[in-house]
């Protein structure tokens, strides 16, 4: 009997014993939420991407809705997005009430830029941001030098989505390499766990940052907004007991937050695929040069994604350029031909401009770079467990697909 083609996702977590042993080892401890892992994945995350500071949540978007608590933004304020990144870049600006100026990317990285930032000041939004956030798409990173730069002549704070870039670094204008999650160049950097993630905790989030006001305000917002340092309390009357010692029991909520921690049973798998990073990374790095490669012979069809000088992804999608209407197709068939080969794929991103909420609030806009973008984009399938193979067979069913000679 013939054995099963393996179906290929187009990503994956790569879980294996030592992970299951980290979770089983809590579950028969005596924490299972917020207890000593979550402070020693803390520890951990923050010592190996660089930062002074670290606080992990419940999700990705947890972690930028807090970010954007932390800033302090708000209803008539604004941060400037790049369209071309997932919904929850845009919503965490829109759940403090504040107003998303979209910008425009680079058509063949997907990146914004220092131009695409100042187009955005230039928008009918300008006057009121405070805030821009660059999304490093794939795993390769915007021009963080040159945005910070234009974003401190203005006052305005730097938040980056690094949730694809985690193990990525780039070149700084000195010429030092520089860990994406070190805040070199932003005020927060902010991470996602979810499996397709190079390091995955089922869900989660992190924040990095190097500012400890910043980093008070996220362990505060994350948790209900509750306060127990006497120090921060803006109600003493109860804090004190006759003898004047602080009541062990007291809080405080100045004003309200939420429910965002992270458990300790998620923080054990997270911290135990961290010691695996480099590792995971390492291996995405060869399967990119496999597929590389594989598709030199495939142009202009086909064609690798374009790279950012200087920086050393730690990649998180494969995501090359297709040239669907030269090859006398549409994406979607593509994709359902690679369906039926066992082969997944996956479209990132529609861009956020074009979805009909954001349509409705602030009118059709004209994005080309993004649009350009989006036409030729396609994710293949990457994730450290493939095999070498699994490359040839991925760039040999596409071949066949596009009906393209190799």
């Amino acid at each position: 009997m013939k054995k099963p083609t393996r179906f290929l996702p187009y990503g994956r977590q790569a879980v294996d014993e030592e992970d299951i042993a980290a979770v089983v080892e809590v579950l028969r401890g005596d924490w299972l939420t917020t207890g000593p892992v979550v402070e020693a994945f803390e520890i951990a995350f923050a010592e190996k991407v660089g930062a002074r500071y670290a606080a992990v949540c419940s999700s990705g978007t947890a972690a930028l809705h807090l970010a954007s608590l932390a800033v302090g933004m708000g209803k008539g304020d604004a941060a400037i997005v790049p369209t071309m990144t997932f919904l929850a870049t845009a919503n965490g600006v829109r759940y403090v009430d504040a107003e998303v100026a979209f910008a425009d990317v680079d058509s063949n990285t997907g990146l914004m830029g220092a131009a695409h930032v100042q187009a955005a000041l230039n928008s009918p939004l300008g006057p009121g941001i405070k805030a821009v956030i660059p999304v490093h798409l794939n795993g390769q990173t915007a021009p963080m030098a040159e945005i910070s730069a234009l974003a401190r002549q203005r006052g305005l704070k730097v938040i980056e989505d690094a949730c694809h870039a985690l193990g990525t670094t780039y070149g700084d204008e000195g010429g030092d390499s520089v860990s994406v999650g070190s805040c070199r160049h932003s005020d927060i950097t902010v991470f996602s766990f979810h499996p397709v993630k190079t390091v995955a905790m089922g869900e989660g989030g992190m924040i990095t940052t190097n500012d400890a006001e910043i980093i008070e305000r996220v362990r505060r917002f994350r948790n209900h907004g509750m306060v127990r340092d006497p120090e921060r309390l803006s109600d003493m009357k109860e804090a004190f007991a006759p003898d004047g010692k602080f009541e062990p029991w007291y809080y405080d909520m100045p004003e309200p937050g939420f429910n965002y921690r992270a458990s300790d049973i998620n923080c054990a798998l997270g911290l135990s695929q961290l010691r695996k990073l480099d590792r995971f990374v390492t291996r995405r790095r060869e399967l990119v040069g496999l597929y590389d490669k594989a598709l030199e012979g495939m142009a202009p069809i086909v064609r690798p994604p374009a790279r950012v000088e200087g920086c050393d992804p730690g990649w998180h999608l494969y995501a090359p350029r297709i040239d669907f209407s030269a090859a006398g197709t549409g994406r979607a068939a593509v994709m359902r031909s690679l369906q039926a080969k066992g082969i997944g794929t996956q479209v990132h991103y529609r861009p956020v401009h074009r979805q009909s909420y954001y349509e409705k609030r602030y009118g059709a806009a004209s994005l080309p770079g993004a649009e350009k973008y989006y036409t030729h984009c396609l994710s293949l399938p990457l994730f450290s467990a493939m095999e070498d193979s699994d490359v040839g067979r991925v760039v040999a069913a596409l071949a066949e697909v596009l009906e393209v000679d190799r």
